[in-house]
């Protein structure tokens, strides 16, 4: 495995963001987890580590992060495994996968099968701090109180719910901070740089294929009666919009 990272040391980072908030390291590299563990427990964060997947997993219940920093290859079940369970059982933790696995198909993978970010080995402990404030910010941040309604879709963010003609929809952390973004702009046209930029903060180099697996999500979820809500702009993004008379 690629062990290679740079050592240069984290910015400070507001206390406010970090302190307290637990962060679970997982990598089968002790040299990763003593790194990064000790550059976030620098920053306020309470950290835990674990060096394989089933070890992850069960500290996910014991530990409870607030967010998870995991490695793709590891000596017993692999970090794609490890985040679709995190999904089904504890879907509202996100993950932050930190691997050496560079080839856009496992990018599109992770962040498809639920990963909020995705840092690649060799890597600066500075920007994976920086990461993970940002993932937090998205994921955890204060409610706003705000209800947000278009037709009969309504989002009501003190709840962090989602109903659809008086049904309630069942979404992931990134379905529904996507959904969020695409209510907030609702009628406005979005690329999909703007869309992957505001709910992933990645650039795909022009790879939008996790973003066309999200609005498909989205598709089945949220337009299962009519009127179907969101729409495709040929050649531009994506807008969420009642159909036009």
């Amino acid at each position: 495995m690629n062990t290679a990272f740079s050592a240069a040391p984290a910015a400070p980072a507001g206390a406010e963001l970090s302190a307290g908030r637990r962060v679970l390291v997982v990598d089968d590299e002790d040299s990763i987890t003593e790194l990064v563990a000790m550059a976030l427990r620098y920053e306020g964060y309470s950290v835990e580590t674990a060096d394989s997947g089933y070890r992850a997993l069960a500290l996910l219940e014991s530990f409870r992060p607030e967010l998870v920093i995991l490695d793709v290859m590891l000596p017993d079940i692999d970090g794609f495994n490890v985040a679709e369970r995190i999904r089904r059982e504890r879907r509202d933790v996100p993950v932050l996968f930190l691997t050496a696995r560079d080839a856009t198909e496992d990018k599109v993978r992770g962040l498809t099968i639920g990963g909020d970010d995705y840092v690649t080995k060799p890597f600066s402990v500075a920007e994976l701090v920086a990461r993970v404030q940002a993932v937090l910010r998205r994921t955890g941040g204060a409610s706003t109180g705000d209800r947000l309604v278009l037709a009969d879709l309504e989002m009501d963010d003190d709840a962090h719910e989602v109903r659809r003609s008086g049904k309630l929809v069942d979404l992931t952390a990134t379905e529904y901070r996507l959904l969020r973004y695409l209510l907030v702009n609702a009628r406005r046209v979005l690329t999909r740089a703007q869309l992957l930029d505001h709910v992933w903060s990645y650039d795909f180099g022009g790879d939008a294929g996790v973003l066309e697996t999200y609005i498909s999500y989205l598709r089945k979820k949220v337009d299962f009666v009519e009127p179907h809500l969101i729409h495709t702009v040929r050649g531009v993004g994506y807008v969420l919009r009642p159909p036009r008379d």
